[in-house]
């Protein structure tokens, strides 16, 4: 039928019949798979091909089924997270990266610069890198908007905290890559992929309450506590002590006879020292009394071991500290979101703070003004340290009760008796 006069056209209809026909008796069969867990699949187009995400994509003819194989593979984690694939053939692929980070850093783990839970943060982070981009992904393939929507994603799961934290720790990861020559130049990651800005980590803050117990609680979880708990808390608030303090307590840190503890920071090696108020000295030494024998020698010298005989440090969120605070705090009816072991330091902090010698509570915590003054003090008082912890004591159990260290106590008692004399 023409299409203006609407007349039938036999030339054309002759025409078309013909070429039909001829297409039809020159077609190709398709080709059988190479083998049944072959990926791909003969497109009419004579290339082999694989729908992903609703679109087809083809990837070699048929006469070269290995070729499209390997290009399937080399695209497919793109394809299937929906991304575009990027052609480069120089540096190294993600998994090359990740590798070599983390081999430097478990280096820093054996020489003892960096500790086991910082070495767990940046396996995770590698494994997030890892996920989002795929493995072998080429480094220098990747551009803004990958780091943008794996900004986004992160954001779904994390809190305005860690969720800095672990765009901090990715960046470290690429910056590793330039700064060991592994890329030519810098990687750009878009305006958008860092960390949130100081209003949205108040405004977290702010909603989440204050990170810190009330003294009526704290007294609640020593009476409930268990003989090793009991004296882990003790130390949370007597000197400030987080989850790994307590787990990497050595018993030659402590002086139970003269009420002190001198112990650095197992995370940034910075002294501290601090008297120990007579009860966390008797809740001390009924753990160590009442401790199950390690079940390796190398644990010999903790002050805590668990039933189990190990260690009561783990390297992971939910260590044994963490999870026998939230058991307690679940029993008390007093476990809430932000609130756990760990706010025992807040409240030390908060507390002390109120003495308002800053430098004896830093002194005490283990942190490290950015100062001159830092830098030229060479030592504090005891009397300094001591009336930041008898403070923090008063708050606690009230003024009437005794703050004083055991030495001080036993100097009391010997006046009093040659006083009587």
């Amino acid at each position: 039928m023409h299409r203006r006069t609407g007349q039938f056209n036999w030339w054309e209809a002759n025409t078309i019949h013909n070429s039909t026909t001829k297409r039809r008796g020159s077609k190709k069969a398709k080709p059988p798979k190479p083998h049944p867990d072959f990926p791909l699949f003969p497109h009419a187009t004579r290339r082999w091909a694989k729908k992903i995400r609703g679109k087809f994509h083809y990837f070699g003819p048929w006469d070269d089924p290995q070729g499209a194989l390997e290009k399937y593979l080399d695209r497919k984690d793109d394809l299937h997270a929906g991304r575009t694939p990027r052609k480069s053939d120089e540096g190294p692929t993600v998994g090359e990266l990740v590798d070599r980070f983390l081999t430097t850093k478990q280096a820093s783990v054996d020489t003892g610069e960096i500790v086991t839970r910082t070495f767990a943060d940046y396996h995770a982070t590698c494994k997030t890198i890892g996920k989002a981009f795929g493995f072998n992904r080429l480094v220098n393939d990747l551009a803004s908007d990958d780091f943008e929507q794996l900004r986004r994603n992160l954001a779904k799961t994390r809190g305005p905290v860690t969720l800095g934290n672990e765009i901090q720790r990715i960046r470290m990861v690429f910056k590793y890559a330039y700064d060991a020559t592994l890329i030519d130049k810098p990687i750009r990651y878009g305006p958008t992929f860092k960390r949130p800005g100081k209003r949205v980590l108040r405004e977290a803050r702010n909603a989440n309450g204050p990170r810190m117990f009330a003294a009526d609680e704290i007294r609640s979880m020593i009476d409930a506590a268990g003989v090793p708990l009991r004296a882990m808390i003790l130390l949370g608030i007597n000197c400030g002590f987080g989850n790994s303090d307590c787990a990497t307590l050595g018993k030659t840190s402590v002086d139970l006879e003269s009420g002190w503890v001198d112990y650095p920071r197992p995370k940034t090696g910075v002294k501290r020292r601090c008297p120990l108020w007579p009860k966390t000295v008797t809740a001390l030494r009924n753990a160590i009394g009442g401790r199950p024998d390690p079940k390796c020698r190398a644990d010999a010298g903790l002050v805590f071991i668990t039933k189990f005989g190990k260690p009561w440090g783990k390297e992971t969120p939910d260590n044994p500290v963490s999870k026998e605070t939230a058991k307690l705090l679940k029993s008390l009816g007093v476990h809430r979101k932000g609130v756990n072991f760990y706010a025992l330091r807040h409240t030390f902090e908060t507390i002390g703070g109120e003495t308002r010698d800053q430098v004896a509570v830093d002194r005490i915590m283990g942190h490290v003004r950015d100062d001159v003054a830092g830098v030229y003090r060479e030592r504090i008082s005891d009397e300094r340290l001591r009336a930041v912890t008898d403070y923090v004591h008063n708050w606690l159990f009230g003024s009437d009760s005794d703050a004083q260290t055991p030495a001080e106590d036993n100097s009391n008692a010997a006046n009093t008796s040659v006083a009587k004399k």
